[in-house]
């Protein structure tokens, strides 16, 4: 393992002002939300769109430091022949690769589910770094209800992204570690904060047991945020205070950067939160993004699979993406986004 490269390669991609692009929706995530726009989920169709999003020359070179792929993209070439993958790299940004496999019911732990994939872990992460990944993402999926998450929900997981970040650490890929703490529950604001404080300490816990270098890793955790069953709202600020306390008390400032979820915020409110936090700095690490739909549904709906929708679907991209380039050095303002309407 070579410390100073995996530094180097995690330091890029949380670089200020950059963020990181989640286009690594499975084949049944993607096919949802093309649904929801008419447009047929074919290898082709998700080309097409995934390929819009990375010729998206000023977001692209400006705003997004990495794009994590799912396995059918990085294979893919764009339809000119170029690999999907070097037209990331052309734009002076990081390719990366989904690695878990999903999650499965957890034994005897109603409510809680295990994510799998360390089989042939090692020999996947071969293969996608000769395919060119410089990064790799592992997700851990904690829900809040009445009797959970319990110790070995929460245990059982973090070990399990502590093995994968050693195996990647070990083939020199940088990993991502995304433990998320779910938002769909009724709790308040202050249940979330608990929960989302008790799987961080965890997971840096199997972490250390695993020899992982802090260094050479991003974290990818939720904001502390408030159920959406629960039918209260929270203020920029309070989700803002109680997410840095939170990390704070749980976060080794040895750790290059963290590049937040959205985890089903608002495009706007996923925004306005990254903001406020860098308004509340000094921070021990570098605050990014690490956004899927908070990025890519209003491109994703303008484009809605018509070639001449392209152009229109790009500028919205490269709107969010400088929105959120702004928020991630404390720079974002509301009335930009009323501009740009």
């Amino acid at each position: 393992m070579n410390l100073e490269q995996l530094h180097k390669v995690a330091a890029a991609m949380t670089a200020p002002g950059r963020g990181i692009l989640a286009a690594d929706e499975s084949t049944g995530t993607i096919g949802k939300r093309f649904d929801a726009i008419g447009v047929p989920s074919t290898p082709d169709n998700r080309r097409d769109y995934r390929e819009l999003l990375f010729r998206s020359t000023e977001a692209m070179s400006k705003y997004i430091a990495g794009v994590i792929l799912y396995d059918e993209t990085i294979r893919q070439n764009a339809k000119d022949g170029t690999p999907l993958v070097k037209l990331i790299e052309k734009a002076g940004s990081l390719p990366g690769i989904k690695v878990d496999k999903g999650t499965k019911p957890l034994p005897f732990r109603p409510g809680e589910v295990i994510t799998e994939g360390l089989d042939g872990l090692r020999e996947r992460l071969v293969e996608y770094r000769g395919l060119g990944a410089k990064f790799a993402k592992w997700r851990a999926v904690i829900d809040i209800g009445a009797d959970i998450p319990s110790y070995a929900g929460i245990l059982t997981n973090a070990h399990a992204l502590a093995r994968y970040a050693a195996l990647c650490q070990d083939q020199a890929i940088v990993p991502i570690v995304e433990p998320e703490v779910l938002m769909d529950g009724g709790h308040d604001i202050d249940r979330c904060a608990v929960i989302t404080e008790w799987v961080l300490k965890t997971v840096f816990e199997q972490l250390y047991y695993q020899s992982v270098a802090l260094e050479g890793i991003v974290l990818k955790p939720n904001m502390v945020v408030p159920g959406k069953k629960s039918g209260k709202r929270a203020s920029v600020e309070e989700v803002a205070e109680k997410t840095l306390r939170v990390l704070k008390a749980s976060v080794p400032a040895a750790l290059p950067g963290i590049a937040f979820l959205s985890g089903g915020q608002s495009d706007e409110d996923a925004t306005a939160h990254l903001d406020a936090m860098h308004r509340m700095g000094p921070l021990p690490w570098q605050l990014s993004f690490s956004y899927g739909r908070a990025l890519q549904h209003a491109p994703q709906t303008v484009w809605s699979g018509k070639p001449e929708n392209v152009a229109a679907a790009q500028r919205a991209f490269n709107h969010r993406a400088m929105m959120n380039g702004l928020a991630s050095l404390g720079q974002w303002k509301a009335d930009l986004e009323r501009k740009a309407a």
